[in-house]
């Protein structure tokens, strides 16, 4: 389970426990994320994050595993999907970070991280706000409802926050993974991001929040034409982390993902 952009495998901690009688689960951080040191090469790019995840795969030698990403995760496992076919069984999407070039807000603020420079400032001002304040900005951006997030799992984001905000490499880790983001949906030919999802062949369940700020519901049926063996779920009043707002739902969707890809195998 492959987690988004500045997030951490604590993304997946209540999906993880709701199919735990189905799956024997693991979420690494990505390098430079959660507790993981920065790459030793300095890639951040998305073919770096994915050389990674594939890294750990065959070290574990558990493949073919059922692959899960969640926005940046999403693009990662797609690269993965597509380039190592024989380490995946199926796929599952929660608002893939691949291109859309209508105009959006925040899509647009996000983007403008990717500038050399940009990223870092960003980030230096958001040290001046509170770790409590932080929090509630990003769930405000990835909810569709931050109400509905309880005051335990807010206490351990502050947490995580603070001890994040204290690495001397988080300011570079996130404003690099941004901008290989942005370099990615740059890439034209078998390269570019929509081409390596044509090439994905393992059944693939993709779920977009109908809420989602970052990642338009509007590419949904795009999605759909472009993964040959695909299911495509638009989520109600739902945001970008669709496994952490409505672990249940998602849960119940994975199960019947689970259920048909191994009745067709």
């Amino acid at each position: 389970m492959v987690h988004g952009l500045g997030g951490s495998s604590l993304n997946w901690t209540d999906l993880m426990a709701l199919l735990v009688d189905r799956l024997a689960t693991r979420a690494p951080d990505l390098p430079g994320f959660g507790y993981s040191p920065p790459p030793d090469d300095g890639d951040y790019s998305i073919a770096g994050h994915a050389r990674s995840v594939v890294s750990l795969i065959e070290h574990d030698a558990r493949g073919p595993v059922h692959l899960f990403g969640n926005s940046l995760g999403g693009a990662v496992a797609v690269t993965v999907a597509s380039t190592r076919p024989d380490l995946v069984r199926t796929l599952t999407l929660i608002s893939p970070a691949l291109p859309d070039y209508r105009p959006g807000r925040w899509r647009s603020q996000v983007a403008l991280l990717a500038l050399p420079g940009v990223g870092q400032l960003f980030s230096r001002r958001l040290a001046d706000m509170s770790a409590h304040q932080r929090v509630e900005g990003l769930l405000k951006l990835v909810y569709a409802d931050p109400s509905s997030v309880s005051a335990e799992r807010v206490a351990q984001a502050v947490v995580e926050v603070e001890r994040r905000a204290a690495l001397p490499y988080a300011v570079d880790a996130m404003a690099a993974s941004t901008r290989g983001l942005v370099v990615s949906f740059l890439a034209t030919g078998s390269a570019a991001p929509w081409a390596h999802a044509a090439r994905v062949s393992a059944p693939t369940l993709l779920m977009y929040g109908r809420e989602d700020k970052l990642v338009s519901s509007r590419v949904a049926p795009k999605a759909k034409a472009a993964f040959a063996n695909s299911t495509v779920v638009v989520l109600p009043n739902t945001g970008h982390v669709a496994q952490m707002e409505h672990p249940e739902l998602v849960a119940r969707f994975v199960r019947s993902h689970l259920d048909e890809s191994a009745n067709r195998s």
